[in-house]
């Protein structure tokens, strides 16, 4: 008899239970876990999704899970997330003492002697899955458990697996009331409904201290990105099932291939989208290639998430950002000239920062808002 496989989506820790529908935090699906499900799908596997933030609380959960009876609990883990997760693991075993738990995501990959210490876990697979968990699903189906626990995920070629499986997500919300015309849920007027975030690439090439090592152990020291037709195909589909409006990429820097946006933008414009999205970039790209933001734009660029992090360049240097405060004043300036919105990031209370320094970054907020 087949093998029934629920994913949990614990991600609770900030807006809590009965949360959907509140922007980002609660609004957006998992592209982990979509993925996941995606390549276990393709594989013949019953594959289905109990997201806590759907939940009314830990009663309703317990109610839910008895209800799927699966034989196998998949859990992802942010480091936010260790507690509602652990709490997760360990009423499934309550309930069912012969559930299959295995866990994964950023946290167990890079706290791994902390996950092991988990109670009631079977597997813990790090780094990506795709390949690695329907493998481990497709020994546990034919009695062949794998000895060791830990089992360490094999990167995939991005082109060949299968496309983000949202109805995951989008299927079971709706069984709690999700109502709206749109896949996630749309932050920004630029960005109407329907409305998808979509991955085009794994890694990042930077070096910024609050970010590396930790995503080096995720994806490599090298960014793997799909290719254009990858993602094109992916965006006629979305259309297709969809009806998508607006889409953001959500790569940790897509621009940081010059060569593949402007490719990209070229086959965007030449099969007839016109859809706005937003993206992630940096200054110091924004600043060195204007003509990719002038061509980004004309294709449909409507927004930048942007690390500015700090107004002053000591407090840059020290976090390794490679950018200097002029760059970031000289991005805000070529934004405006193209009407692209700017999402800034920054952050203030950095080890070793002094008044002033976050003062410095109160004045560049200023003058760029």
């Amino acid at each position: 008899m087949p093998i029934k496989t629920t994913f949990i989506y614990p991600g609770i820790a900030g807006l809590g239970f009965n949360s959907l529908k509140r922007g980002m935090e609660a609004g957006w699906i998992s592209h982990g876990l979509a993925s996941l499900s995606g390549a276990a799908k393709a594989q013949g596997f019953d594959v289905d999704l109990i997201d806590l933030r759907a939940l009314t609380d830990w009663d309703h959960f317990r109610h839910v899970l008895v209800e799927r009876d699966p034989d196998v609990i998949g859990v992802t883990m942010m480091s936010v997330d260790y507690n509602p997760a652990r709490r997760a693991i360990a009423l499934a075993q309550e309930i069912k003492p012969d559930i299959i738990t295995v866990i994964g995501g950023p946290h167990v990959t890079i706290a791994l002697e902390d996950a092991l210490r988990i109670p009631a876990v079977d597997y813990l697979v790090t780094g990506e899955g795709e390949i690695t968990f329907p493998k481990l699903l497709q020994a546990i189906q034919q009695g062949h458990r794998p000895e060791q626990r830990v089992l360490r995920g094999e990167p995939p070629d991005l082109d060949t697996i299968p496309f983000t499986d949202r109805s995951l997500f989008l299927d079971e919300w709706r069984r709690w009331g999700y109502d709206l015309d749109s896949p996630e849920v749309p932050f920004v007027a630029e960005l109407p409904p329907p409305f998808v975030t979509i991955i085009a690439g794994r890694g990042c090439i930077y070096n910024c201290a609050f970010c590396k090592p930790g995503e080096d152990y995720l994806f490599g020291k090298r960014t793997r990105r799909r290719s254009v037709e990858n993602v094109i195909a992916e965006l006629h589909q979305l259309v297709s099932q969809y009806h998508i409006a607006s889409f953001m990429f959500h790569d940790d820097c897509l621009t940081e291939d010059r060569e593949w946006v402007m490719e990209f933008t070229d086959r965007y414009i030449a099969e007839g989208f016109t859809m706005p999205f937003f993206c992630q970039s940096r200054a110091d790209i924004i600043v060195k290639h204007e003509d990719m933001v002038s061509r980004m734009a004309k294709a449909g660029l409507r927004g930048y998430f942007i690390g500015f992090e700090s107004g002053n360049d000591r407090v840059l240097k020290f976090i390794r950002k490679g950018t200097t405060v002029e760059q970031n004043r000289q991005a805000a300036r070529i934004c405006r000239r193209y009407g692209i919105s700017i999402w800034a990031n920054y952050m203030m209370g950095l080890p070793t920062e002094t008044r002033e320094e976050v003062m410095d970054t109160v004045r560049l907020m200023k003058e760029i808002d």
